[in-house]
């Protein structure tokens, strides 16, 4: 059973206010709730029912955040951003969402921080070696669900999360608003999303590698009919995919996992 909504705590409310004109799509209806098992699953129930896109799910605490590939996703109370929005984008635009959320996520948290991040492929934020933040996208024929988790301030994660993730207090070593991050994340993926749905999509792709830039070039490992493989991660390909060195070719991965060396 979804839970009832709360009403949208200050520091989100006066961030979304002063925001209103540069978030697009995601201005008018955002959905706020002190603890969910997972954002994703309760903007996918809204979706199912016909929702329009634009809609925002927040919590305070999920209780079952997730990652690809079924990863658990740490939400403790307080200390994170745990958001998910429903979009319905053309076939084109829906093969580039994760690859635009990422530089949204990274524009997003340097405007309103001022911390530089980059991306790794295909949905993570990085910065110091250490993971800040993910992207989750689950999609039907007749909509995506994007969910953004975001690391804002220092918690007790379990043992193997605390070993390769950040917050960006902790790089930055001072209190953030976390109002302002969301809203400043929210704002850069309209604006992504718009340049999708106007066939600018290259640039997004450039924007992403950019961005990855720290990341290309190192060696990866994947799995494949049963066999390990490892390459070098060279670039993405106009349609986000992987581009992989293989010897004297290269390989394109679009899904799965890759476990980066």
């Amino acid at each position: 059973m979804t839970p009832d909504p709360i009403t949208l705590p200050q520091e989100f409310a006066d961030a979304q206010a002063i925001a209103r004109e540069r978030l697009g799509i995601f201005k008018d209806r955002i959905l706020c709730y002190s603890e969910v098992g997972s954002t994703n699953d309760i903007a996918g129930t809204f979706a199912e029912q016909g929702v329009d896109e634009g809609l925002v799910v927040l919590a305070d605490r999920q209780t079952a955040g997730r990652g690809r590939l079924g990863r658990s996703w740490a939400s403790p109370s307080g200390a994170g951003i745990y958001v998910s929005v429903v979009l319905r984008p053309s076939a084109a635009a829906a093969r580039l969402v994760t690859i635009a959320a990422g530089v949204a996520v990274t524009d997003g948290i340097a405007s309103a921080t001022g911390l530089s991040t980059h991306v790794k492929w295909p949905n993570d934020v990085h910065v110091s070696g250490r993971k800040l933040a993910g992207i989750l996208a689950e999609g039907a024929a007749s909509h995506v669900v994007l969910g953004l988790g975001i690391n804002v301030q220092p918690a007790a994660y379990p043992p193997d999360v605390a070993q390769r993730a950040t917050s960006i207090e902790a790089e930055l070593g001072r209190p953030v608003d976390r109002g302002l991050v969301l809203a400043d994340c929210l704002a850069a993926l309209a604006s992504r999303y718009r340049e999708l749905h106007e066939n600018r999509g290259a640039g997004i792709v450039e924007a992403w590698r950019m961005r990855a830039s720290p990341m290309l070039g190192r060696r990866v490992e994947w799995e494949s009919a049963g066999e390990r493989h490892t390459g070098l991660a060279e670039n993405i390909d106009d349609d986000g995919a992987l581009i992989v060195k293989v010897g004297a070719g290269t390989l394109r991965i679009r899904s799965g996992e890759v476990r980066w060396l």
